[in-house]
């Protein structure tokens, strides 16, 4: 009976294997390229359908303005290894349309190119036309313009707004159609959409909402693209549009029509950073564990928004957002390998594929397992099976029955079985190696040269009128700053002069931050955050007999992305604006006459740019100013050696924004500290953005990326506007660099190679998996920083032995491992001196340092 059984086994597992082998056979002629034919695609109640093939898709989201067009090939190449099938991203209307009717498709907007890239590699696309795309982008991705549209009223049954959306609409499918990149003309766009999370907006305001969803759809399905539209959050999506799920978690969600396919255009990874906010890190364990919880329920297209965040460059980043968006993706900010999130998921696509044949065939039967587990088995005509094995407690580990075995589940994990025997993976089990990141300084002491910004200077360029004015009305997001000046007139008599107790100015603002300037001299400072943007600034000043200056420097951080009707939110200094502590008791300077300039001087002699810098005196030398707010900092540097991403280390400024070769690398504000509950992180449980939280105390951003391709080998110039005073000496360029890798394996832990052995018959019996470490690029082991093959206890960076602990288990490192750029060492006890403690489940912790 036993060999009997193990022969089916065998026979079965190698019909899986052959089945998915023809899969990938297949696909390779499905997926788009250079000379690719036209493509039909479709969809049925079980999956996208290509050339009438069912697909499980797995794709990730990569924003093109977000990073250098020079990163774009290794960043798709690295999602084509970690086994997306497709990239999905918006397209960024104030980008491209930044004043009506002008167009921009080049350096970070050229769209185009970016796709090409993406068919190069084979992959597929989805286009997220929108045009609303919030992401945490400035002003949701509108240009605001937009705004001043007489009569328009955004994302509503409204005329204007409907004529300027359409507009853009057919603008880029009309462009898309040019280079023939949808898939029914031989190109690799398979799904587009149309508008973004509007559902929670429709409800809000009703009818009018519930018209425009309806003209939307009908409006994007008449420019006869040849591929599916979608809309996420969006429950009543008009046919034949395909309503989609956004979240941490979507396993509870199904379409609207029994006939579309369950779809997760939004899987977070992880979440943004907003100033004055802790960093949010997601765990891999429990983002596999979501996705195969969708997976099992019947899904069969999950995006990782995001796969690679980017960074905000220049003045794109939403409200409060910082210049960052990394947001813990698996390929990081910087374009490097975020491990194990991306290995651990790597792993995940690989067994979720070896399943594709029974999960687009049947829907699964549920069979209960224990009181929190459960199995999902999927079964196809042709005699494969596929089984999910789920655990849900948080706490507990689960031994359960299924089919003629018994199985190991981790608590919050699912085992996933490509033959209904076999576990190839568990998502609470990571086989992947992990990696500590640090930044290495490698341009220290620049030679700084500085000029002040004026204070109380007006120029051609300002304007009085009675009243206070909105900021974005007077800027038009122009520029981040407004200043709003007044004249005070004291009395020779006033009391507070003999007293001296100051008078008391306060001022109410809208947002986002406010300088405050007496007769020139900085007096205070006040600021808002992401949930509250509005500020208040009560604070005694200085001020003297006759006429007194009052200057106030309104600030904006970004416009808001997000919100019901956020066009018509307001910025700036609205007041009231009020003197206390006079003999008159208060007096009210909101209708008195106040001028107005927009933008600091500098930024309209473009003093970030080379020619820009010969219009004003810089100080040099001792004469430097430092510490001092209001200031322009200058200075040269030789890109250093090497191909390592690079950064700015800013923790030792305030506020401001900083420039490279012209080039904007966006906001810096490392004075604002995060602020939040900080600690420890378990994966099991629920998943929101307030869950494993880092960096409370700390700058909410301190590095900021500088892309290499914007470097000259010699004379790079770096350009500093600092609103606070911070030192420029404390400026560094750093480089990104792996400091050590770690791995943490059980020793049974399930491996898909393992398993591909005992399918071919390589083996008979089980394999114990393999430690793999790995350094950067031009790296080495150079030590052994940990290692025990036991009971070891905490995580990557802070191991510790436990009560079981092999002696020898540093030997086999030391030795096939040092001096190594990597090395794959399989966890056997014989290696390590023998098994430690008997009858305990075992695992191996090794830290390797690399340099």
């Amino acid at each position: 009976m036993g060999s009997k059984n193990q022969m089916q086994n065998n026979t079965l597992g190698t019909n899986v294997l052959l089945i998915w082998l023809l899969f990938s056979f297949l696909s390779v002629f499905l997926l788009p390229n250079d000379s690719a034919v036209e493509a039909s695609v479709g969809y049925d109640n079980k999956a996208i359908t290509i050339n009438g093939q069912r697909r499980i898709l797995i794709s990730g989201s990569i924003h093109y303005p977000r990073s250098a067009p020079e990163m774009w090939p290794d960043l798709i190449e690295k999602a084509r290894e970690g086994g997306l099938d497709l990239i999905q991203t918006y397209v960024f209307w104030n980008g491209h349309e930044p004043t009506p009717g002008n167009y921009s498709f080049e350096g970070r907007y050229d769209l185009v190119r970016f796709i090409k890239l993406v068919q190069q590699a084979g992959l597929y696309v989805h286009l997220r036309i929108g045009p609303y795309v919030c992401a945490e982008w400035n002003f949701g991705g509108f240009p605001v313009w937009l705004k001043y549209i007489p009569g328009i009223d955004f994302r509503t049954d409204n005329e204007p707004f409907k004529e300027a959306m359409q507009g853009f609409t057919m603008k880029i499918v009309s462009l898309m159609k040019s280079e023939n990149l949808f898939a029914s003309q031989g190109g690799p766009i398979i799904l587009s959409q149309i508008e973004n999370e509007y559902g929670p907006v429709e409800y809000e305001i009703g009818a009018p909402g519930q018209a425009y969803a309806q003209w939307a759809a009908e409006m994007a399905v008449g420019l006869q693209t040849g591929v599916p539209w979608v809309m996420c959050k969006q429950d009543d999506a008009p046919d034949p549009v395909i309503n989609t799920c956004n979240g941490f978690y979507c396993d509870y969600f199904s379409p609207n029509k029994d006939y579309k396919p369950k779809m997760w255009t939004e899987a977070w990874t992880g979440w943004f950073i907003e100033y004055g906010g802790p960093v949010p890190k997601r765990p891999v364990e429990d983002l596999a564990f979501s996705v195969a919880r969708f997976i099992q329920k019947g899904g069969s297209f999950v995006n990782y928004y995001m796969y690679h965040g980017g960074t905000n460059f220049g003045r794109t980043a939403g409200g409060f957002v910082v210049t960052s968006y990394d947001y813990d993706a698996p390929i990081d900010e910087y374009g490097l390998l975020r491990q194990p999130k991306w290995g651990h998921l790597k792993d995940l696509h690989r067994a979720i594929k070896l399943c594709e044949p029974a999960l687009v065939s049947s829907d699964p039967s549920v069979i209960s397992l224990g009181y929190s587990q459960e199995a999902h088995v999927f079964k196809s005509d042709s005699g494969s099976c596929a089984a999910f094995l789920a655990n849900y407690d948080q706490n507990s580990y689960a031994k359960v029955a299924f089919g003629d075995q018994h199985y190991n589940l981790p608590p919050w994990s699912i085992s996933i079985l490509p033959d209904c025997k076999n576990t190839v993976f568990n998502t609470g089990r990571v086989g992947a190696y992990s990696t500590n990141m640090k930044m290495t300084p490698v341009y220290q002491g620049f030679s700084w040269e500085s000029y002040n910004e004026e204070t109380t200077a007006t120029d051609e360029s300002a304007f009085t009128v009675s009243g206070l004015m909105e900021q974005i009305n007077t800027t038009r997001d122009v520029s981040d700053y407004l200043w709003y000046m007044t004249d005070v007139n004291i009395d020779s008599n006033e009391g507070f002069l003999m007293s001296g107790q100051n008078p008391v100015l306060t001022v109410m603002s809208a947002g986002h931050a406010l300088h405050v300037y007496i007769n020139g001299q900085f007096s205070g400072t006040a600021y808002g955050s992401l949930e509250m943007p509005k500020l208040t600034f009560s604070q005694g000043v200085n001020l003297r007999a006759g006429s007194n200056k009052i200057s106030l420097l309104s600030i904006v951080v970004g416009l808001p992305n997000v919100g019901q009707h956020y066009e018509t939110w307001n910025t700036g200094v609205l007041g009231p604006v009020s003197l206390n502590g006079l003999n008159e008791g208060s007096r009210d300077l909101t209708w008195q006459k106040w001028s107005y300039k927009i933008g600091m001087k500098g930024e309209s002699w473009s003093l970030h740019t080379l020619s820009g810098t010969s219009f004003v005196e810089w100080l040099e030398g001792p004469a430097v100013t430092s510490k001092q707010p209001l200031t322009w900092y200058k200075a040269t540097f030789n890109a250093p050696d090497g191909d390592a991403p690079l950064a700015l280390d800013m923790g030792g400024m305030g506020k401001g924004q900083v420039w490279i070769n012209g080039e904007s690398v966006g906001r810096h504000w490392p004075a604002y500290k995060a602020s939040g509950v900080c600690g420890d992180c378990n994966y099991a449980g629920y998943f929101d953005e307030n869950k494993c939280l880092s960096n409370c105390g700390e700058p909410s951003q301190r590095w900021y990326h500088v892309p290499r391709s914007w470097l000259n080998p010699t004379g790079n110039l770096m350009v500093v506007f600092e609103e606070w005073g911070g030192d420029p000496d404390s400026i560094s360029l750093v480089k990104r660099e792996i400091d050590s890798v770690c791995a943490d394996i059980y020793e049974w832990q399930p491996t898909l190679s393992n398993w591909k052995l005992k399918v071919y018959g390589k083996v008979s019996r089980p394999l114990r998996p393999k430690v793999h470490l790995w350094c950067g690029p031009g790296q080495k082991i150079s030590s052994i920083k940990f290692a025990s093959f036991g009971t070891p206890e905490g995580t990557c960076g802070n191991y510790r032995e436990g009560s079981c602990h092999a002696h020898r288990s540093y030997d086999i490192f030391e030795k096939d491992c040092v001096g190594q750029p990597g090395c794959a060492i399989r966890v056997n006890p014989d290696i390590f001196g023998g098994d430690p403690c008997p009858n305990f489940m075992k695992k191996l912790s090794v830290e390797a340092v690399c340099s």
